[in-house]
């Protein structure tokens, strides 16, 4: 059974920082590429970064470069997201998705609520 379990959501305030975690299982991990999306209330679930889990190549939107890191733990089959300086508009459901062809699975997402 393939599962994405997201971890690590919270609330925090402003500038503060959170890691999420996402543990894969049910796939063969290191064929998938990994990515985070988020989704606001009444806004669009948009791509926030992706990884591949091959060669550790990343792409991050341009809302949070040089905020967010993502990595993979390939040995644990985990994909993280180191968030800091956050900051109000962050705060939405972040989901991970892995993609390969056409698969696609997804997690139930975590809330992250950043407070002015």
């Amino acid at each position: 059974e393939v599962q994405l379990v997201e971890s690590g959501g919270g609330l925090v305030q402003a500038g503060g920082s959170l890691r999420l975690s996402c543990a894969a299982s049910g796939f063969t991990f290191d064929d998938y590429a990994i990515a985070w999306f988020r989704q606001a209330p009444g806004k669009e679930r948009e791509g926030v970064s992706c990884i591949s889990s091959s060669d550790g190549s990343t792409n991050y939107a341009d809302s949070v470069k040089g905020r967010f890191t993502i990595s993979s733990d390939n040995a644990k089959n985990t994909v993280y997201l180191q968030m800091v300086n956050l900051k109000p508009d962050d705060t939405a459901v972040y989901y991970c998705a892995a993609h390969r062809g056409p698969n696609n699975y997804w997690g139930q997402g975590t809330q992250v609520t950043v407070s002015s």
